[in-house]
């Protein structure tokens, strides 16, 4: 009985050494990390909300062939705060400006068009000077040019038709 209890335990200590050995490879080749890193991890950059800030004058040009979407717009800016006589609407030289836009002028005026750009349903927000000259009170102003995405008869796009 003696015999049997040493081959025992001479299997158990091969075993022992067999699974050391194979642990003690895998670590020095590097399949297994005893304190792995930490992963980096990607920082969501915040998302502008914008403010809605009704001191702004608000130029409102349709720039699509529907008629009275100028008129339509200002109405619901009225409703949301702003005063009747900062509010101008008017139908824009063309009529075929494909995406509705909030034109800021100055950097400072960033977050009032997004805004403008979110309070009338979404919007494109771009700076431009372009509509400066048209204020004439040196007030803070933003422009919102109504493009085709809002109107309802204007042509949709055709789809391209591959080559033959």
């Amino acid at each position: 009985m003696n015999g049997w209890v040493v081959l025992l335990w001479s299997f158990v200590a091969a075993l022992v050494l067999i699974i050391g050995g194979i642990f003690g490879s895998l670590v020095v080749m590097g399949r297994i990390s005893l304190f792995p890193e930490a992963v980096p991890t990607a920082t969501p950059t915040p998302v502008e909300t914008g403010v809605v800030d009704v001191t702004y004058s608000v130029m409102i040009l349709n720039a699509s062939p529907d008629a009275g979407l100028d008129e339509q717009m200002r109405d619901v800016l009225i409703n949301n705060g702003w005063a009747a006589d900062v509010v101008f609407a008017s139908d824009s030289a063309s009529q075929d400006f494909s995406t509705t836009t909030v034109y800021y002028i100055a950097d400072e005026d960033e977050l009032a068009a997004i805004g403008l750009a979110n309070l009338i349903g979404g919007a494109a927000v771009e700076q431009s000077d372009f509509y400066a000259d048209l204020n004439d009170t040196g007030a803070k102003q933003l422009t919102v040019v109504i493009g085709l995405d809002r109107s309802t008869s204007a042509p949709e796009t055709p789809a391209e038709t591959p080559a033959p």
